[in-house]
């Protein structure tokens, strides 16, 4: 009796039928410094383009999209997954005021579809020319018996470059700085696993509308993040930006005390916002304590950059022009490096 790779359950064909549905989505994303490697096996990007740097700092980020992904395959909706993932790993890079230069993915399912891959890989490479990023490479693995046919997972790394002496961070921060908060677009892509327990446990379906929302349910919840990076970089040739912070898994406060160093606090105004209708309808149907939402979501604040008071205005002004809601979040006061609200 003979066998084969395909019998096992994994289909080669699909696979490349999938590299070359993606292949023109993916060169949108390219930059000037990216090289061919005519081989396909590696990513190449011209480190010349760094002469320009007294002392260039690499940094690098890896992240996922978490169980996200289960609600776009419940749906059937996956070219926004993929903006979620470089919303998580380059909107990280920027936080020390690198310049997203180039990503990889990885993509782990149970069958190749060949234009389900496709959507996932162009959404990331969509979201990557957003970022002024490259998709330079990447992998899509097949698990049959592992994974079930229509589960995946996806996973990206990033690399971006910062020069030493414009590096950003906890060390710039002192009494007397303005938090300012970007606006995030939804839930982005942390606390999900709540979101479904919350599904599951509550008579809210994806397919309805709730009354306090335009569109249904799952269509809210798939909602791509917010890609901050350009809007970042623009803050920072301002001058007076002295950190940021990408509000993620922990909530505002938490992230916000990561870029903070131990001789201050920030104070944060819970009134200066209206909390999007979205995050309400979760805590009031999962009847979530407010500590909990604190904790487990961004409440409507996907970034946050801590700037010199003089120039606080200028980069409110900058961030609107931008397309970015922005406000005045809090203030930096003598403390122990924690966030708080008033």
């Amino acid at each position: 009796m003979s066998t084969s790779y395909e019998a096992a359950g994994v289909d080669i064909a699909a696979g490349e039928r999938a590299v070359e549905l993606m292949r023109a989505r993916v060169a949108k994303s390219r930059r000037p410094e990216v090289v061919d490697d005519a081989s396909g096996f590696a990513g190449l990007f011209d480190a010349s383009a760094f002469l320009r740097y007294e002392r260039p700092l690499l940094a690098t980020s890896t992240d996922g999209v978490g169980t996200k992904v289960d609600l776009a395959r419940r749906l059937g909706v996956y070219d926004t997954v993929g903006h979620d993932l470089v919303g998580m790993v380059l909107d990280d890079l920027v936080v020390c005021g690198a310049e997203p230069l180039f990503m990889t993915d990885y993509i782990a399912c149970g069958k190749v579809v060949p234009e389900r891959i496709a959507d996932i890989v162009g959404g990331i490479a969509e979201a990557c020319a957003l970022a002024g990023a490259a998709l330079v490479g990447g992998e899509t693995a097949e698990h049959p018996g592992l994974l079930g046919p229509d589960e995946f997972d996806i996973a990206g790394a990033g690399t971006g470059v910062v020069e030493a002496g414009a590096l950003l961070g906890p060390e710039r921060v002192e009494s007397g700085d303005v938090v300012l908060a970007m606006a995030s677009s939804g839930i982005h892509s942390n606390g999900y696993s709540l979101v479904r327990h919350i599904l599951k446990n509550s008579d809210l379906e994806l397919e309805s509308t709730p009354a306090e929302l335009a569109r249904t349910l799952g269509e809210e919840l798939l909602t791509p993040t917010r890609i901050y990076a350009k809007d970042c970089l623009a803050l920072m040739e301002t001058g007076g930006v002295h950190a940021f912070a990408h509000i993620t898994g922990g909530g505002l406060t938490a992230n916000l005390a990561r870029s903070l160093p131990g001789t201050v606090d920030a104070v944060l105004n819970r009134s200066s916002w209206e909390v999007p209708p979205l995050f309400e309808i979760l805590r009031a149907h999962g009847e979530v304590p407010q500590a909990e939402m604190d904790k487990t979501f961004n409440l409507g604040v996907g970034m946050a950059a801590i700037v010199s008071a003089e120039t606080a205005d200028a980069a409110l002004r900058l961030l609107t022009g931008r397309g970015v809601p922005a406000w005045v979040l809090g203030e930096i006061v003598p403390g122990k490096g924690t966030a708080a609200y008033t």
